[in-house]
C-alpha cells in the first residue's frame, strides 16, 4: 500500500503555496510549521519572511490566510501577535487520515526511504573466553533498536558483531588446553550444553591457565611460543582456539537470547576475520604516505590529536615489534565493509570513551580514500551504566555486574509485579512467567533506550518496573489494557466516522498517532532510539488522558463506540509497532 501524507506534511504544503502566491519573490518558502498548545499547528516563518521582504508581518499573514485552499482540511487559520498563524485542521481530516494509516496494516502508513542505502553496523561486541557484563548492555540493546529502525525505513542493514577472538591471551589458554586436554570436556551430550556452564568451564580454564603464567617462566615461554603458532595459521592451534570460539559462542548467544535478540552465526565476524587483509592495510598506507615509520612502529600521526606534554599522540598501526595493533583490524574492517560489503554507511554503536581512536581511524580511512563523500563513518557513542550512587555499575564487592545476574534479576522484580496485579488469577504460573520476562527485559531495553545514547544513565530497577512514569511497564499496560477493551466490545468491531465531532483528548491522541511516521523519519536520521520513546512515552500519555476522559464502550451512541474503539486500535497498532521497533514486547494481557 501507498504511503499515507501526515497531516503535518499536508498543511505545511498548503501554506507553502499561500506562501508563495502571497510573496512570489521569495520563491519556495517555509512556512516553519510545529505543533502547539494554542492549536493544533503553528506556523512562524512569516515574520522572517516578512522582515526579508520588508513588508508587515501581520498583512502578509492575512494575505496568505486569504489564499490559503482550506478544503475539507482545514477548520481555522487566525493571526496571532505579530505574525505568527494559529491553524486548526478539521475533525474528519484527523479520523480520515488515521483510518488510511489503519488500513496498511504491516506500515501503518510509514514511507519508505526514498533513497536507501547500506548500512554496515557494528554492534553487540564480547570477548571469546569472557563473560559479559554490564558495560556490554548498552551496545547490544542500542545496536538491535537502530537495526531495526533502519530496516523499516527501507536502508539495507548488514549486522556486524566484532567480537574479540584474536591476541595474545589465547596463547596462553590454548597451551593450557593442550596440557590439560579436558578441561573444556561436558558431561552432557553435545548440543544440550548450556550458556551458564560454557561460561563456567571458560571461566575456570581461564583463572588456572592465568595462575600458572603467572607462576610459571617455562610455561609462560611455552605460551608465548604458541601465539606464534596461531599468528602463523598452525593447524592443531586454531583447532584449539576454535574450541574457545565455539565454547563461547554458546553463552554469547544464551545472553542474546535472554536479551530476546537474534544474533547469526554468518554476522558474527571477530578480529580474526581480518587477519589475512593486516599487511595488505599497513601496506596501502604506508606506500599512499598516509602512514609513516616512526621509531620501528607504522604510525599516522594528527596535528590536533597531541599529548600531555605537547608532543604528538600517534595511531600505531603495526607495533615495533611486527605486531598489530586494534587500528590496523579496525581499519581493515572498514576496507572490506566498504570494497566488499558496498557499505554506503559504517555505523560502530560503541562506548564514548573510544571516541578519539574512531576519529583516528576514521580520519586515516579518510586520508587513504576508503571513505568519501559517499561513504560516511559514524560513530554512535554512548555513555555509562551508572548504579543508584551515580558511580560506575559494580557489585558489593567492587566487582563489575555480571548481565546475565542483571537480566535475571529484572524478570525476577517484574514477574513479582505482574503477579501482584494479577488481582483476578487470570494468568497461569506460565503466563505469569512469559509476561514477567517480557516486562522485566523491556524494562532494562527502555530504560536505555530512552535515554540519549551519548549520556549516562542510572540502573535502577526499581524505577525501570514502575507502572508510573516513562518506564516501559506503563507503556505495555497501557498496550494490554487497550486489548483488554477490544476484548470486552465482543461483536462491535472498530470504524471510523468522520462525520463525528471530536473531543480535545480525542483530536489531541488522533493528531500525535499521525506524527509516527515523521518521528521514525527522525529517529532514522539521527541513529536516536530515545526519540522514538519519548513518543510512545507521549501517545501512552496521551491515551490515558483518552481512557479517563472519553468512554469507549459507553459512549453515547453506537457509531461513537465504533470511532472511540478506532481510536483505541490504530493507538494498540502503533504502540505495537513502535516498541517491535526498540525490540520491546508488548504482551496482549497483564
Amino acid at each position: 500500500m501507498a504511503s499515507v501524507t501526515s497531516l503535518t506534511a499536508s498543511v505545511h504544503q498548503r501554506l507553502a503555496d499561500a506562501l508563495t502566491a502571497a510573496l512570489p519573490e521569495a520563491g519556495a518558502a517555509d512556512p516553519l510549521l510545529r505543533r502547539s498548545d494554542r492549536a493544533d499547528f503553528q506556523a512562524n516563518g512569516i515574520l522572517a519572511l516578512a522582515k526579508k521582504a520588508k513588508a508587515n508581518p501581520r498583512e502578509l499573514a492575512a494575505q496568505v490566510v486569504a489564499r490559503v485552499e482550506s478544503g475539507d482540511l482545514l477548520a481555522d487559520i487566525e493571526v496571532s501577535g505579530p505574525g505568527f498563524l494559529n491553524i486548526t485542521v478539521t475533525d474528519s481530516a484527523i479520523i480520515d487520515n488515521l483510518a488510511a494509516r489503519a488500513a496498511d496494516t504491516d506500515r501503518l502508513g510509514v514511507p519508505r526511504a526514498e533513497h536507501p542505502g547500506t548500512t554496515v553496523i557494528d554492534y553487540a561486541q564480547p570477548n571469546v573466553a569472557k563473560e559479559m557484563h554490564v558495560g556490554h548492555l548498552r551496545s547490544a540493546v542500542i545496536g538491535d533498536a537502530v537495526v531495526q529502525i533502519l530496516q523499516f525505513t527501507g536502508e539495507t542493514v548488514v549486522r556486524r558483531h566484532h567480537i574479540g577472538d584474536w591476541g595474545t591471551q589465547f596463547g596462553m589458554l590454548i597451551q593450557y588446553l593442550i596440557e590439560h586436554p579436558h578441561e573444556l570436556d561436558h558431561d552432557k551430550g553435545e548440543g544440550e550444553v548450556s550458556g551458564e556452564e560454557a561460561m563456567s568451564n571458560l571461566n575456570r580454564l581461564y583463572k588456572s591457565s592465568r595462575a600458572l603464567f603467572d607462576s610459571d617462566e617455562e610455561f609462560k615461554t611455552r605460551a608465548r611460543r604458541r601465539v606464534v603458532d596461531l599468528q602463523a595459521g598452525d593447524a592443531e592451534t586454531l583447532a584449539l582456539w576454535q574450541k574457545f570460539v565455539d565454547e563461547s559462542k554458546i553463552y554469547f548467544y544464551s545472553v542474546f537470547d535472554k536479551l530476546d535478540m537474534e544474533i547469526r552465526d554468518p554476522d558474527v565476524v571477530g578480529e580474526s576475520g581480518y587477519n589475512d587483509m593486516l599487511d595488505e592495510t599497513c601496506r596501502l598506507l604506508e606506500e599512499s604516505g598516509v602512514a609513516v615509520r616512526s621509531e620501528g612502529a607504522l604510525c599516522v600521526f594528527f596535528d590536533d590529536v597531541k599529548g600531555p606534554d605537547g608532543n604528538p599522540v600517534p595511531l600505531i598501526v603495526r607495533k615495533s615489534d611486527g605486531g598489530y595493533g586494534y587500528a590496523a583490524t579496525d581499519l581493515s574492517a572498514i576496507r572490506n565493509r566498504v570494497f566488499d560489503l558496498k557499505a554506503s554507511t559504517l555505523l560502530y554503536v560503541v562506548d564514548a570513551r573510544q571516541s578519539l581512536h574512531f576519529k583516528m581511524v576514521f580520519e586515516t580511512a579518510r586520508r587513504a580514500g576508503w571513505l568519501n563523500d559517499d561513504v560516511k563513518a559514524v560513530q554512535l557513542a554512548f555513555g555509562t551504566v551508572l548504579g543508584k550512587d551515580g558511580k560506575p555499575f559494580k557489585t558489593r564487592e567492587g566487582e563489575t555486574v555480571r548481565l546475565v545476574d542483571l537480566l535475571d534479576e529484572a524478570v525476577e522484580r517484574a514477574t513479582a509485579v505482574v503477579r501482584e496485579k494479577d488481582t483476578r488469577g487470570e494468568l497461569s504460573d506460565e503466563e505469569i512467567a512469559e509476561r514477567g520476562a517480557q516486562v522485566g527485559i523491556g524494562a532494562v531495553k527502555y530504560a536505555d533506550l530512552s535515554t540519549s545514547a551519548n549520556r549516562d544513565y542510572k540502573f535502577d530497577l526499581d524505577q525501570m518496573v514502575s507502572l508510573n512514569g516513562d518506564t516501559s511497564v506503563y507503556l505495555q499496560y497501557a498496550y494490554a489494557r487497550i486489548q483488554s477493551i477490544l476484548r470486552r466490545a465482543g461483536e462491535t468491531r472498530p470504524a471510523a466516522h468522520a462525520e463525528l465531532t471530536l473531543e480535545p483528548a480525542e483530536r489531541a491522541l488522533g493528531l500525535h498517532v499521525d506524527q509516527f511516521a515523521e518521528t521514525l523519519a527522525e529517529t532514522a536520521a539521527e541513529y536516536a532510539p530515545h526519540k522514538l520513546a519519548a513518543y510512545l512515552y507521549q501517545l501512552a500519555s496521551l491515551y490515558t488522558t483518552f481512557y479517563d476522559k472519553c468512554p469507549v464502550l459507553k459512549a453515547e451512541t453506537p457509531a461513537q463506540v465504533e470511532n472511540r474503539l478506532f481510536l483505541c486500535d490504530v493507538t494498540a497498532r502503533t504502540l505495537h509497532r513502535g516498541m517491535a521497533l526498540l525490540g520491546i514486547r508488548t504482551p496482549e494481557r497483564l
